[in-house]
């Protein structure tokens, strides 16, 4: 008799995905969904393949669809098996588009369905993925959805194949509001990509959840949803300002992985006015960890690399201390820092001290000049 251990996984990626969705359907899944069902047989060597030429990545599994499709009779269930162990990029592939769009398009949207639907497995799942992303059927949204949950593994994809569907903005922007992570990263750029007027409201004010890893897209989240229009805006709220505060904070320590404020032409009007907003606003502990890290950010950079002329980057600097020095905002974040174990609120709090001893002693002997 077969060890029971030897069977694998019983349940399929997209149930697993869907169970967990049902006990917290407005969030993202812990964890990402980790482990995954198939975790104790997923091969560490497929995981952390890395090809010498990455061109051929994806060459075997397009070879392997190609048999499949040439066959009216073969099952779907024998193509997952001949892919299980193989290497399946997570990103769109040339060679895999290329054989779904040689083959008849019903049998590759049906296939690309099942390999989705039953996989226990995370390649042949994501095969199943790469299929349904070459077409444009809007039925196969909430599948495409459900899967796409699983975002550090499957948001790539799912993204891809959302942005094709004509009720795109609108699918993407359900799953953009329930992943975190590397999936979040994923799922926004798309959201960029594709555009649209829903789209730019949500961008506004929540695309950056405070990870690290929005470094990746907050620049393109500026530009796409044109934030100097918006924040300059009498009318901006309490959301819309709060995101400008995280989109900038973001974009003070992304050098490598997205637009920095270097790179961001608007940096002057938008910085200007964030610290215009911000004094009308009530004081709160994110509010000034926000304004503090960009203010610091601002008094220790030379000006070319805060995207503004000198005399520009020390006025925001002013305004921005202009706020952070005020009796109700110090009190906040000092009862905040009472009440929390935070690093990095007990650390931004230094950093507006540090912040605060080194440049009064530059600005406010300017003022005295």
């Amino acid at each position: 008799m077969t060890e029971p251990g030897l069977l694998g996984p019983q349940i399929t990626l997209f149930e697993h995905a869907l169970r967990l969705h049902q006990q917290d359907p407005d969030g993202a899944l812990p964890r990402d969904g980790e482990p995954y069902p198939d975790e104790d047989r997923y091969r560490p060597q497929l995981r952390n393949r890395t090809a010498s030429d990455r061109r051929l990545d994806g060459v075997d599994v397009a070879a392997i669809l190609d048999k499949h499709f040439s066959e009216p009779d073969a099952p779907v269930s024998e193509l997952a098996d001949a892919l299980r162990d193989l290497y399946v990029p997570i990103h769109r592939n040339e060679h895999i588009a290329a054989a779904a769009l040689r083959a008849d398009r019903r049998r590759v949207q049906q296939t690309g369905r099942w390999l989705v639907r039953h996989s226990v497995d995370r390649g042949p799942a994501t095969v199943g993925l790469a299929l349904m992303g070459t077409d444009f059927a809007e039925d196969d949204i909430p599948l495409i959805q459900t899967i796409g949950l699983l975002s550090n593994w499957f948001g790539p994809l799912a993204a891809e194949a959302l942005q094709r569907r004509r009720r795109g903005s609108e699918a993407l922007l359900w799953l953009a509001q329930r992943v975190a992570g590397w999936g979040r990263v994923y799922v926004v750029e798309a959201m960029c990509r594709r555009g649209g007027s829903a789209s730019r409201a949500w961008l506004l004010r929540h695309a950056c959840d405070g990870d690290y890893l929005n470094g990746y897209f907050a620049g393109q989240v500026a530009t796409t949803a044109h934030l100097h229009e918006a924040i300059t805006s009498t009318e901006a709220d309490d959301a819309l300002i709060d995101h400008t505060g995280r989109l900038l904070k973001a974009m003070t320590d992304c050098g490598g992985m997205g637009t920095t404020l270097e790179h961001y032409p608007p940096a002057p009007v938008v910085l200007a006015a964030h610290a215009a907003h911000l004094a009308r606003q009530t004081p709160t502990a994110s509010r000034y960890v926000d304004a503090a890290v960009i203010a610091d950010h601002l008094a220790t950079k030379p000006s070319n690399r805060c995207g503004c002329t000198a005399e520009q980057r020390d006025h925001i600097v002013r305004q921005y201390l202009a706020v952070l020095d005020r009796p109700d905002w110090c009190a906040t974040v000092s009862a905040d820092l009472d009440q929390t174990s935070d690093f990095f609120t007990w650390f931004a709090g230094n950093v507006a001290a540090r912040l605060r001893l080194r440049a009064f002693e530059k600005f406010a002997s300017d003022d005295d000049r």
